[in-house]
């Protein structure tokens, strides 16, 4: 027995050194990808030396003698710091990642293939002022030169998630930085998904699509009036009549188009005497964030913000003299045509003027551990052609007929990178406006605000379109028919402009801004109509705003949403019946009832009332959509206030989706609020206990902050993925996005992934802020020092002194030309 016992000592004791040695080998290579942001390096490329000068919060101050060296540092930076996610997006665009990743990512790289955003963003170099190609060339020998070392000196592949998935990297080009500009105009664009689900509900019934799909309400809200024009303390209101996608999957679904809030206010309006500027860019979480944040020394002078890994640009940011903030535009510039094809030829399709053979061609895609897939890419005269089996494109095809798609960003001479580029020098809200006449896609709305003054202005190319083309842009169309193809792009003075308002505040949520008449509208759905409301009050509810208010309105996480929907679902609810027995269902509802009717609305982490709004509205949604759609019901995922708002205001007659078709009773809409109250309540109860005032927002909302590849292992899930209990919700300024489906419903999968706030009237006290760290390397500090900050409503100084960013520096890295 004792000697059973020493080999079984043995045994568990070689085991665990064992493990403890594997353990200690793989952090020793992992860790041989960490940057030491205090080395030096000798580099083939420059022309003088460069300093990148870290401060506390990582974030790279570049400082170089000419613009082309700084660019080079800058892809450097990039590359030191998030090589994995350059390389993901990269092969993203290229339709390259089954690859690495196998099965699971065919589906994606079809699409990829098909539009071919790499073969455009290929042309669109060559049309790039020459300014711009000095910077694309420079940006990509910096990323290389890392490469490079990370090649020659065994730094341990140049990030950990490539001794998993690749053990190559192709060196960057020019051709790199455009595509991915272009992946994030697809990123932010969910037209296709809204026509074909429009298609799909009005095949059912017109009126439906009506109801679940509503126009934007009102005239559109961009410039405030003047503030006596508001008697603060008013409340704004707004009536409603005025299945998983395979892996990196780049388009967004409907309730997670693109997202952002930015605004402005004049010198007139500011506290301090000088223009203000907030913005805040929303995006799907992941680990590390999308954004990156960092400040170049340029010849014309500092500018500082967030760029994206990959892009040599600052996006969204300020220089001495300007500052800009992007929010999506919500522009419709795609349709999907339906091609009629020749019936004794499939290879020709229809035109005005006769058949005409598709454009064709054939790519390979490999695919890791299976044989590869071979496809067949198709053009027409309006775009490439889509299978079936994306977008659900295959139920609103007719027979004999092939979708193919009509975009602004297929543009081959696309200068969107120019107008970035140039946007970063520009020294006034006059040279930003004029940079924006050669941005092509993603459609933005650019909130700018110099020392003088503020305006918003719409980048992107505008579809011009007949105005008799059927179904408006907002249904697929018949392709050959001559008024359902676009006639150009309108003019960039036809884009939306707000330049100084009278009022003092100009901004964005993604809401309507403009209420023209189609064919020159810019679009008939639009991203927010809730945000908007709150943000017009916060707006007017001070004559001079500051600094802080402007960062107490990015944190506001008061929802308009619940302010409007509550009072109507649960009017015939409220205080009525006897005290039910302890442990009853009516004693769960009356308990939530009470504890609802004193909310303001403030979706806070810490409280019980959101998540029970949450879960109530999701409930009631899916009981009254459920019998009509069927399965169509869960492309629904995010409640619509306005539809709600036209059901329990009975507008044009909405009520009758309160009536479940299916059973003989004939239920109101108090009954279905009943019911789906209870349905709601059960399932907090189930995973929250039945006492409803110790239940938490926070613990069912948290910041869903995966790492897109390790995030899905187990034990390495937990080092490599960020979750933090989250305030906000799907209609509060501090949006906090709910994923709407799957076992965790209510996690929070989209958010302002990058704060600024930006001062005039003392620069240097401008702030910033990103989701996570800078760093992609899951064993730097500086992976998600920056997450703890940002979760508190904390930023860090955004400044373009060189002395303050030398004076806090946690490195220094000097890059001298070789030779």
């Amino acid at each position: 027995m004792l000697t059973a016992f020493r080999w079984l000592l043995r045994i568990v004791s070689g085991l665990l050194f064992l493990t403890l040695g594997v353990c200690a080998l793989i952090y020793y290579f992992a860790s041989r990808s960490l940057p030491d942001y205090d080395e030096d390096y000798a580099i083939a490329g420059l022309t003088a030396p460069v300093e990148i000068v870290r401060d506390t919060a990582d974030v790279p101050h570049i400082f170089g003698e000419a613009d082309a060296d700084v660019f080079f540092a800058l892809g450097f930076a990039h590359a030191q710091d998030r090589l994995w996610q350059m390389i993901v997006l990269r092969r993203t665009v290229q339709g390259r990642l089954s690859e690495m990743f196998g099965t699971r990512t065919i589906k994606t790289d079809e699409l990829m293939r098909r539009l071919d955003l790499y073969g455009q963003a290929a042309r669109s170099v060559a049309v790039q002022d020459g300014a711009t190609r000095d910077a694309l060339e420079s940006y990509a020998r910096g990323v290389n030169a890392w490469i490079g070392i990370v090649n020659a000196e065994a730094r341990g592949r140049g990030a950990p998630e490539f001794f998993l998935f690749s053990k190559e990297i192709a060196y960057w080009q020019p051709t790199d930085s455009v595509a991915i500009l272009k992946l994030m105009a697809l990123r932010s664009s969910s037209q296709i998904d809204a026509e074909v689900l429009r298609a799909r509900v009005s095949l059912l019934s017109p009126d439906w699509a009506a109801d679940l799909m509503p126009d934007g309400p009102g005239e559109g809200v961009a410039a405030l009036p003047p503030y006596a024009n508001l008697v603060p303390g008013t409340r704004q209101t707004r009536t409603a009549d005025a299945g998983s996608p395979p892996a990196f999957w780049p388009v967004p679904p409907l309730s997670l188009g693109g997202a952002s809030n930015a605004w402005a206010a004049a010198p007139s309006r500011s506290a301090a005497g000088g223009s203000l500027l907030a913005n805040d860019p929303h995006v799907d979480f992941s680990a590390p964030s999308l954004w990156y944040l960092a400040r170049l020394q340029l010849e014309a002078g500092g500018v500082i913000g967030a760029t994206i890994p990959g892009i040599p640009a600052v996006l969204a940011g300020r220089n001495a003299a300007l500052g800009w903030g992007i929010t999506a535009a919500w522009l419709d510039d795609q349709d999907i045509r339906m091609e009629e094809l020749n019936p004794a030829d499939p290879e020709r399709y229809r035109t005005p003027d006769g058949w005409k053979t598709f454009e064709s061609r054939r790519s390979i895609i490999d695919v890791k551990d299976a044989p590869p897939i071979t496809i067949t890419m198709r053009w027409t005269d309006n775009g490439p052609v889509l299978p079936g089996s994306h977008f659900d494109l295959a139920s609103v095809t007719p027979p004999g007929h092939v979708a193919a798609l009509s975009w602004t960003a297929l543009d081959p001479a696309d200068t969107s990178m120019s107008a970035a580029i140039r946007l970063m020098s520009s020294r006034s809200i006059e040279e930003g406006i004029a940079a924006g006449q050669d941005f092509v896609a993603p459609a933005q709305n650019v909130t700018m605000a110099d020392q003088d003054g503020i305006a918003m202005v719409m980048f992107g190319k505008m579809p011009e379109r007949d105005a008799k083309m059927r179904g408006q842009g907002r249904l697929p169309s018949l392709g050959w028919m001559a008024e359902n193809r676009w006639v150009g792009i309108l003019p960039y003075a036809n884009n939306p402009r707000f330049v100084e308002p009278e009022g003092g505040i100009v901004g964005n949520t993604n809401n309507k801004t403009v209420n023209r008449p189609f064919p020159r509208h810019v679009s008939f759905a639009w991203g927010d109509t809730q945000r908007v409301q709150r943000w017009t009050r916060l707006m007017q509810e001070r004559e001079v705003h500051s600094r802080e208010s402007f960062i107490a309105a990015q944190l506001d996480a008061v929802s308009p949403a619940a302010r409007t929907v509550l009072p109507l679902i649960g009017a015939d609810l409220w205080f009525t019946g006897e005290a039910a027995p302890d442990g009853t269902p009516e004693q769960l509802r009356q308990r939530a009832l009470q504890v609802l009717a004193e909310w303001d609305g403030d979706m806070n982490e810490h409280l019980p009332e959101p998540l029970i709004y949450a879960a109530w509205v999701r409930a009631l949604q899916n009981r009254l959509i459920r019998d009509e759609l069927g399965p169509l019901a869960d492309r629904f995922t995010t409640v619509e206030p306005l539809f709600i708002e036209r059901v329990y205001r009975d507008i044009d007659g909405a009520a009758r989706w309160c009536d479940i078709i299916q059973s003989a009773p004939v239920e109101t809409c108090t009954d279905v609020a009943r019911m789906a109250l209870d349905d709601a309540l059960l399932e907090l109860a189930e995973r929250y206990g039945r006492n409803v005032e110790s239940w938490r927002w926070g613990d069912a909302h948290q910041a869903k902050q995966d790492h897109e590849v390790l995030g899905e292992m187990p034990v390495v899930k937990w080092i490599v993925n960020i979750r933090q209990s989250r305030s906000g919700g799907d209609h509060t300024l501090d949006r906090g996005r709910l994923a709407g489906t799957g076992p965790e419903p209510y996690l929070n999968v989209n958010g302002a992934g990058y704060r600024g706030v930006y001062d005039f009237a003392d620069p240097d006290s401008s702030v910033f802020i990103i989701s996570t760290g800078q760093s992609g390397h899951p064993l730097s500090r500086h992976y998600d020092d920056l997450s703890i900050l940002w979760r508190r409503g904390e930023y860090v100084p955004m400044s373009l002194d060189p002395d303050l960013a030398r004076a806090a520096a946690t490195g220094v890295t000097v890059l001298t030309p070789d030779g």
